[in-house]
């Protein structure tokens, strides 16, 4: 058997040495959850689509001598001492040093909570260690913490691969460490034909920009030619990077435009007209006056609505904007046209909220609202499927519910999703499909960049409600440690004494052996015995019964609760104004996302509000990093930027939880220039049309990726 770019990964074991059947099963697993490979096994194309993160010019590796404070480098060493010793309170850290030498001098290295090292790094052994070098004034000596590692054997591929030559570092992929998929890497591509690799891009346009061939860019990012400047491939921007970045921006663009021009070929069935009776019913329901952004948004939707094609609309929005009273309105034009709306969301605590609010709005009106989750009983659940199947249900609320078997409307006409990303594609579409055509409105209170939004959803027309309703108050945040608890509680009580309340967030619901983590359940009932012993201390989580989970929301919301210890399941939809302090214990665990999302529940009133970020020391430099963002600034697009830089657009989207790894080499925000250039030509493209523009249309529907990557 000979090697191809469809040779699936788990029968490498066939034909490449020292890669055996279980090697091959695992790495075969690993690149199909990092890929998002949905259809069958990986292939070895995919499998080259696992980049390196870095590279190191092993040709000069620094010694000892030539470290300085502050500076990154690799260095060879000689395994002088280690030894672990615990530290922290009730010595419940562990550390684990090393003493390392070369020829000209000594330095340490030392690692958290990592005791299996003790089985790995022996004395006498030679690694190669990189990290920042920091100078410790108490030992006099330079030191680094939680450096990568990799030993270095005498065996017969180390001259070759390992050193002596630039070498790429690779992410640890499931069980597979770099240097072990250096190897495989080196090996496949000395056996791999990559001569019949499909050329995607027009000639023309590869002529223009310089970019080479895409087998030579693929054997090229993996092993870097010496002719160019290494600092150009840690930055992402060799020309071997600047072709595999190109392509995939240009394959995903050309895939959105072409979806984009085949929705107008589809007509909707459902007639939307607004006349003065419908804008005086609106104005009817409406509680408050509308900002100049709210109204601007409504506008947009409802020409959508109006016309002959189906809508696809992002409407983003900061936490606390308004997006719901937009949804209320359109989900009121439709109604009013005589047809019926569903709203989808995450979780069962918001379906209710909504369903609430909504029913409360639409009461002068008449419209029936249907709440729609997993936790109705089957009688109910079957009356409430009947009357949306007969058309007596207005608007239906739910959560995956909506998409069940059993569930259909009679004439469903728009489409509403909250907090999208929360939703795979395949769900999404789904409640899609119980509509004929259907107007689309999905919304998203997590702001997306616009190169993120310009590629993940490229297809959707984008509305932003950029400003804040009158009155609400820009939310104090700050982040503390453990030495700060006591201060902290403190204030936390004369807020509670003056009327307000606290939420107090936990990673966990229960203890866990593993996780030195403060968990909800042993601390609601330590802080009720305990500090807030003079109030009420509520508990909810995701854990518990849906009645028990409304029974505590409802009595937060009527002030008969004063502090609401929770986990993450009030990050999104939770509206209690009287709520002014948001307290997030272990904060270095959540993401910069989650956390914004958190610090939203509170600041909804009119009084000063306070998020305090509780971190466990040590942190990590992106944990400490976060932090810091979240304390120096409330603007969600910011920290929606700066969170696709730190974790990557797959997992900010949550297209890593839904299967859809759009970007397996591009970052929308690293690489703006090359996707504004492959916009150009995609557009290029499309006015002149063309053989390039047949063939690459057909290659796109047989690529899941492409075909799946968006909402409808």
């Amino acid at each position: 058997m000979t090697i191809t770019l469809s040779t699936p990964v788990e029968e490498l074991h066939r034909e490449l040495p020292r890669v055996g059947v279980k090697t091959a099963k695992v790495l075969a697993n690993a690149v199909a959850s990092y890929c998002g490979v949905y259809e069958g096994s990986p292939k070895v194309e995919d499998l080259l689509s696992y980049l390196p993160i870095r590279y190191e010019d092993r040709s000069n590796l620094a010694r000892v001598r030539d470290l300085g404070n502050g500076m990154e480098a690799s260095v060879v060493l000689e395994v002088r001492v280690v030894g672990s010793y615990k530290v922290g309170r009730n010595g419940k850290h562990k550390i684990f040093e090393l003493l390392g030498v070369d020829a000209t001098g000594h330095v340490r290295a030392y690692w958290w909570n990592q005791e299996f090292l003790e089985r790995v790094l022996k004395r006498g052994q030679r690694v190669i260690l990189y990290g920042r070098w920091k100078y410790d004034y108490y030992r006099k000596s330079l030191a680094v913490e939680n450096p990568e590692y990799e030993l270095v054997e005498d065996d017969f591929e180390a001259g070759e691969i390992h050193t002596g030559r630039r070498v790429p570092i690779y992410r640890k992929l499931g069980e597979i460490r770099t240097k072990q998929m250096r190897s495989l890497m080196h090996r496949l591509l000395q056996q791999l034909d990559l001569s019949d690799m499909q050329e995607l891009l027009p000639p023309e346009l590869c002529e223009r920009y310089g970019l080479p061939a895409k087998s030579q860019a693929i054997r090229y990012v993996h092993f870097p030619q010496d002719d160019v400047p290494i600092e150009l491939y840690n930055a992402f921007k060799s020309p071997a990077h600047k072709r595999l970045v190109f392509e995939e921006f240009f394959l995903l663009l050309l895939a959105l435009a072409l979806r984009r021009a085949d929705r107008k070929r589809n007509p909707k069935s459902a007639v939307i007209k607004v006349d003065d009776r419908i804008r005086d019913i609106i104005r009817l329901i409406l509680p408050f006056r509308l900002t100049e952004a709210q109204k601007r948004v409504v506008e947009e939707i409802v020409a959508d609505m109006s016309s002959p094609y189906p809508m696809n609309r992002l409407l983003q929005g900061d936490v606390g904007s308004g997006k719901t009273i937009v949804a209320a309105q359109a989900i009121a034009v439709a109604v009013e046209n005589g047809y019926q709306a569903a709203l989808m969301v995450p979780t069962e605590i918001l379906a209710e909220q909504h369903a609430h609010n909504l029913s409360r709005l639409y009461e002068k009106v008449g419209y029936r609202v249907g709440l729609l989750t997993g936790s109705l009983k089957s009688r109910e659940k079957r009356l409430l499927q009947q009357a949306i199947r007969n058309g007596e249900v207005s608007l239906t609320i739910g959560t995956h519910a909506l998409i069940q078997e059993g569930v259909e409307f009679k004439n469903l006409a728009l489409v509403v999703i909250d907090e999208q990303h929360r939703f795979g594609v395949l769900q999404r579409a789904e409640l899609i499909k119980r509509g004929y055509n259907p107007d689309v409105l999905v919304m998203t209170a997590t702001p997306i960049p616009r190169s993120l939004a310009m590629t993940v959803y490229g297809d959707l027309d984008l509305s932003v409600i950029d400003q804040l309703p009158p009155g609400r108050t820009p939310v104090y945040t700050c982040v503390r440690t453990e030495a700060a608890r006591d201060r902290i509680y403190s204030f936390i009580l004369s807020e509670l004494r003056q009327g307000r309340q606290c939420y107090i967030v936990y990673p966990l619901v229960e203890e866990s052996e593993k996780v030195d983590l403060l968990a909800a359940t042993r601390m609601a009932e330590q802080l009720q015995k305990g500090v807030f012993r003079e109030f009420v201390v509520g508990l909810l989580h995701g854990k518990m019964k849906q009645s028990e989970k409304e029974e505590v929301m409802q009595r937060f919301v009527a002030n008969q609760i004063n502090v609401l210890v929770s986990t993450t399941v009030i990050e999104v939809g939770i509206d209690v104004p009287n709520a002014s302090v948001m307290l997030i214990e272990h904060a270095e665990r959540f993401g910069l996302s989650q956390l914004h999302q958190l610090r939203g529940r509170v600041g909804r009133g009119a009084a000063k509000s306070y998020c305090i970020l509780m971190a466990s020391e040590p942190k990590s430099e992106e944990a400490t990093e976060r932090l810091a963002i979240m304390e120096k600034t409330t603007d969600g697009f910011e920290i929606a930027e700066k969170d696709l830089e730190l974790r990557g657009p797959g997992e900010l989207m949550g297209t890593r939880q839904s299967g859809e790894q759009l970007f397996r080499v591009a970052n929308p925000i690293r690489d703006r220039e090359l996707l504004d250039l492959a916009r150009k030509e995609v557009d290029l493209l499309l006015k002149i049309k063309g053989a390039s523009l047949f063939s690459l249309s057909k290659y796109l529907q047989t690529q899941p990726r492409y075909r799946l990557s968006q909402v409808g």
